[in-house]
């Protein structure tokens, strides 16, 4: 059986596994490992599958995952981002839809400490959610708003998303933080303007915020928002002033927020157990599928598969801007049925040899799948942040009720790609001023 052949099969089982619910880890390790036996036995796929595991677990830049994945959960465990959202609410409450409006921002503002859009979206959920609902928000409003503001976790700066893009395509982590800044930002205020107009058009969505509050009392609810502020500065503007690269901010950020929670008398045994357990946890998930996705990789690079999809791609001779659409496409199906680290990895393989062909960058490639990613953490049938949020407002709003606020933010989604793809520098404007 000719190689190629042999690589197109296990896509084709691989897709099979996939529609089967099998988890995409088990799915991309057993159609990989078996490709290789067939072509060459199985002594060697033994060889390829412990070179390979060893290989991708001993890269020196990966131990920034388990590292800011530490530092947001200690944050969100010690509760070093409770002021956050209250001092946003007491900012923006007068504003048509400020609540809402004031979680977005919050979101942003937790973004900053963890790289997971689903941390995002539970943490803010059980602090902002019930506050909507307590000034007569409509539920729809109320939690489309937090499960669309979720995605800023994985846009803005740290963020897993990115880290493990920058491995795979061998691109410089800091250049797509800085790339995730501008995205993340635009996102945040698109989202923003979403909620100002709908409920100016529409003001039985959000009843108006009747307290007010003087200067001085907005400036005191400033004041416990310095835990985040410290470990932002901290992390952020010790990483893009140069003192330390993206991989050492990870664990400079772990250290840091254990010593603020220390200093702000939050850091127990129990918020650091909790915090550990479930590192280790995310950590072993995302390495299991990484390693899964760089089989793949090694499988079709032996059978000339991923080289026979290129040169059938780029023999079109498609603009850079048609496949950039195109590539869209895929991933805005694939996000309605796959988590975002897989559906990006099970697709790298196949696509960076594309890019390269057509000279697109890989900064702002890479800070564009993201986005697109992210919007399937909210798109229908699967949406996870949509599930999230289901678990926990559990039986105060139906599915369909969360699922009809979300697709506004869809909206929102499809401006905010339509402007990145007419306006690149977007993304790419901070990382050529400050890492050029």
């Amino acid at each position: 059986m000719a190689f190629e052949t042999i690589g197109l099969l296990s896509i084709a089982v691989l897709v099979l596994l996939l529609l089967l619910r099998v988890p995409i880890a088990i799915a991309l390790g057993m159609v990989s490992f078996g490709g290789i036996w067939v072509m060459f036995g199985i002594r060697p796929a033994w060889g390829i599958l412990s070179a390979v595991t060893y290989k991708f677990a001993a890269t020196w830049t990966l131990s920034a995952i388990p590292m800011f994945l530490m530092m947001g959960y200690v944050c969100f465990h010690a509760g070093l981002t409770k002021g956050v959202f209250e001092a946003c609410r007491i900012w923006l409450a007068r504003l048509p839809g400020g609540v809402a409006v004031a979680s977005v921002f919050a979101s942003a503002g937790f973004a900053s400490v963890t790289g997971s859009s689903i941390a995002c979206a539970a943490a803010m959920g059980r602090i902002a959610i019930p506050e909507m609902l307590r000034f007569n928000y409509a539920p729809s409003l109320a939690t489309g708003s937090v499960a669309a503001a979720g995605t800023l976790g994985a846009l803005i700066p740290p963020s897993i998303l990115l880290i493990l893009f920058g491995i795979f395509a061998e691109v410089n982590i800091g250049k797509l933080f800085l790339g995730g800044v501008g995205i993340g930002l635009l996102t945040a205020i698109a989202y923003a303007a979403l909620i100002i107009i709908r409920v100016k058009l529409n003001p039985d969505l959000a009843q108006p915020v009747t307290e007010t509050h003087s200067f001085r009392e907005k400036l005191a609810v400033l004041r416990p928002t310095w835990p985040l502020g410290t470990i932002v500065i901290i992390i952020l503007g010790g990483m893009f002033a140069g003192y330390f690269t993206a991989t050492e901010a990870g664990a400079i950020g772990a250290a840091a927020s254990i010593l603020v929670a220390l200093f702000n008398r939050s850091l127990t045994w129990k918020v650091l157990y909790d915090s550990t357990t479930e590192t280790l946890m995310t950590t072993g998930t995302l390495f299991i599928i990484a390693i899964g996705a760089n089989l793949l990789t090694r499988l079709l690079s032996l059978t000339g598969t991923g080289d026979m999809f290129t040169s059938a791609i780029i023999g079109f001779q498609a603009e850079p801007l048609f496949l950039l659409i195109g590539m869209a496409v895929v991933y805005l199906i694939l996000g309605m049925f796959l988590e975002p680290i897989g559906a990006m990895l099970l697709t790298l393989p196949v696509f960076l040899p594309i890019l390269d062909e057509a000279g697109i960058g890989l900064v702002f490639f890479g800070v564009f799948l993201a986005k697109l990613l992210e919007i399937g953490m909210i798109t229908p049938p699967i949406g996870i942040n949509v599930f999230v949020i289901k678990g926990v407002v559990g039986n105060l709003v139906s599915l369909t009720e969360i699922f009809r606020g979300i697709l506004w933010f869809l909206f929102a989604d499809l401006i905010v790609i339509t402007l990145v793809l007419a306006f690149p520098e977007i993304i790419t404007f901070l990382p050529e001023t400050l890492l050029d």
